[in-house]
Formats: structure tokens, sequence, C-alpha cells
């Protein structure tokens, strides 16, 4: 999501041994998620650390082996805490902003691969670069954290598909379609639509995605976006962090009769940890408090003042709703049943949230075996956990694997915005 300013006033968890959660786990949960997550890696789809390295702290790689109470910012993620929440693969966000275009998109992009790369040169008994699905089974048997890329929007490749070839060959393996913004490939679920869609250079950056073996992500695009992309692509989709329209009517979420198109394409929805995108009636207060503060802007114009002082006394009298673990699990539940234990996985979009609107024991790294115990609780089998965990997505990077492989001997796509595919 949009990089949104953490919450300062919040420390960074103290670790222990179980979750970064004050509840404990029973020591026999703990242990058959242990024997699930030794079998099978958890790989979260989107971490967004590379740009509050760039952002908040100087581009610098140092002191992430643990803590981060030290810093201005407490950051969700570091090595301790990757340790902790059994994390066996990450693709970290390698996001810039959607207003940066052209020329100068392509150069911040190549900065944040950057970061991603210095990143693992300075962790190396902690992290390794990945590249394809055997990497990262073959990483995490090494007990290291295998490091994927991710390019979080079509805007990053400045109109230039050999831009996006040399993306992928610093190790890009996935890429969103759209951020925040309609760009040239696409309409974003959060502007106005301006293609329908995909438009004709979208469809032949998908294609070419296919061919270079990327993962075309769909999470921030457009619901006609989605359907058109997952029509599109040979190989299946992701949505990197993405949520349950059904449980919350969020734009960024993702509708049932998309959920049900993967079904059949091997696609998979990786769910986010953002408050925003999990819980409705957070979603209906965030509305209202924004309606008020308008209306005590206008009322009060000229008073900052007393138009601080309304807002404090509305918010006072209405408390921010509440999100736990369980709204994480209600949205995989109910992925689960629309489109199948096959297309759930795990994009909690930490470091790219604030801290304080990530569910409790959510709030960091340290925190995925506190939703697993929940799972377990709800009933969910070993088999369909490590589905969740990482199996779902390492069938789909096999899959765009197998896709490139059956396209080799495709010439490189010289498609250019605004000319027909």
């Amino acid at each position: 999501m949009r990089r949104l300013v953490l919450a300062a006033a919040a420390a960074a968890l103290a670790v222990t041994a179980t979750t970064a959660s004050a509840q404990p786990i029973d020591p026999k949960v703990m242990a058959r998620i242990d024997r699930i997550l030794k079998r099978t890696p958890l790989i979260d789809g989107h971490n967004d650390l590379p740009e509050q390295i760039r952002e908040s702290h100087g581009m610098s790689v140092a002191n992430l082996a643990s803590g981060g109470a030290e810093r201005a910012k407490p950051l969700m993620t570091d090595m301790a805490r990757l340790r902790d929440g059994r994390v066996g693969g990450q693709f970290w966000s390698v996001y810039i902003d959607a207003g940066v275009q052209g020329d100068e998109a392509i150069r911040q992009t190549l900065e944040q691969i950057d970061v991603v790369t210095r990143l693992v040169k300075a962790y190396p008994g902690d992290l390794e670069l990945a590249f394809t699905a055997d990497d990262i089974e073959r990483i995490h048997r090494r007990g290291r954290v295998a490091s994927l890329i991710g390019v979080e929007g079509g805007h990053q490749m400045g109109g230039s598909m050999a831009a996006l070839r040399q993306f992928h060959r610093l190790g890009a393996r996935s890429l969103t379609l759209t951020h925040f913004a309609t760009n040239d490939l696409a309409d974003s679920a959060t502007d106005d639509p301006k293609w329908g869609g995909l438009n004709d250079f979208g469809r032949a950056v998908v294609h070419e995605m296919n061919r270079l073996g990327m993962l075309v992500d769909l999470s921030h695009v457009s619901p006609d976006a989605m359907k058109a992309a997952i029509a599109e692509s040979r190989a299946p989709v992701v949505f990197t962090h993405s949520n349950a329209r059904a449980i919350e009517d969020h734009p960024r979420n993702v509708p049932d009769d998309v959920l049900a198109l993967l079904r059949d394409r091997g696609g998979v929805v990786m769910v986010n940890f953002y408050t925003g995108y999990l819980s409705e009636p957070y979603r209906l207060w965030s509305a209202a408090r924004a309606a008020e503060e308008a209306r005590v802007k206008s009322l009060f114009v000229g008073q900052p003042d007393r138009s601080a002082a309304a807002l404090r006394q509305w918010d006072s009298a209405h408390p921010v709703p509440a999100a736990d673990v369980g709204l994480v699990a209600d949205h995989l539940d109910h992925i689960a049943r629309v489109a199948g234990y096959d297309h759930v996985g795990l994009g909690g979009d930490l470091d790219g949230i604030p801290y304080d609107l990530a569910p409790p024991g959510l709030n960091s790294v340290a925190g995925y075996p506190l939703l697993f115990a929940e799972l377990i609780r709800r009933g969910w089998s070993d088999a369909n956990l490590a589905k969740l965990a990482g199996g779902n997505i390492l069938r789909a990077m096999r899959g765009a694997e197998r896709v490139s492989a059956a396209m080799a001997a495709e010439p490189p796509s010289m498609a250019v915005p605004g000319q027909p595919k």
C-alpha cells in the first residue's frame, strides 16, 4: 500500500520464542506449527523494509540484526524477528511513489533494488537471494530466509520493456501492474478508470512477464483489470498483499467473482495485515472521521485551534474500531471457501503500514505463528496450513517458470505505451 507514517509512539515488540504477542501459544500447537514450517517455508508476499531503509534510515542497512527500539521510527522487521516468526521466504518490495514517472522512476527503482542486494549481503547468515522456487526451498533448508524482489507498480518501468527485462535480470520476480494511480498499463483500484481494465500496452507487459517468468501481481488494480489480466496471463497470477472484498468492502480487496476465477487458473491471494483492508467498521469509521475533519475545518475556518479541539472531541467519542488476529483468519477462511485452499497465502505489508494499524501480535514479522495458532483452533489441517505458508506461492512460481520455458523461443517485446500490441 502507499507508504504511511509508522506510529512513532509504539515501541518495537518484545519477542519471545513463541510470538510477539502477549498471548502464549500452547507448546503442542507451537510444535505442530514448527513441524509444518520446517517442511514448507513460510513465504510472505510483501514487505516494505527497503522503503523504510531508503526513506527513514538514510539508505543504511546497519543495525537490523535485532531490536529497533532505538530508531526514531520502530521497524516491524529485523533478522531476529524473522527467525522468531519462522519466516522462510520474503518478497521485498522495491516500491517508489506512483507520481514518479519516466527515467526517474527507473533510477529510483534501481536504487531500491540496490537496497535489497545490500541488505542481503549485510546479513549472509540470515538472508540469501532467491530467483526460483527451487532456490527458495534450498535456502530454507539451509536455515536462511530466501529473499526475492517485487516491483510494486507498472509506472516503475518508465514505459520501457527494456527496463522490465533489466529488473528481472537483477532479481525481480514480480511486478504489481499499478499502485494507487492509474498508469499507462492498467486501471488502479483507487483511481478513476481510464482503460476499462488493461490497455494494449498492459496486455503486452503481461505477455512479456510470462515470457520472462515474472509473477503478475494484481494487488492495487481495478476489478476489471484483475479479470483482464487473469484472462491474458498464461501463468498463474498473484495478489501479493490483498484481502477479501466480501469481508471488507474496500476497492483494494478482491471481489468474489475474481476469487472464483482463481480456482481454474492457479492464482494466489496473499492476505494483508492492514486494518484499513481488514475491517469494515474501521473503513466506515475512517470515512466518518474524514467527513468530520472537513466539517470542522469549514465550520472553524481560520481557527485551527478550535477545529483541532473539535476533532479531538469527536475522536474521544468515536474510538478507533479494533482488529485482531481473528479478522485476518476471517479473510483467509473466506478466500479458502470461495477460491479453495490452493489459492491462499500471506502478504502482511509489514513496514508499509502504520505500526498501530496491524492487529496486535501481527505488527511485526515475529507474529505469523499467532495466526497459524488461530487457524489451527479453527480446524485447518496441516496440509492446508502448508499450502497457506508457502506451498501455493511455490506452485504459482513453478507455473510461471514452466510458461517461461515454453515461451523461450519468442523474441523480447518492443512494445511501447500508446501503440497497438
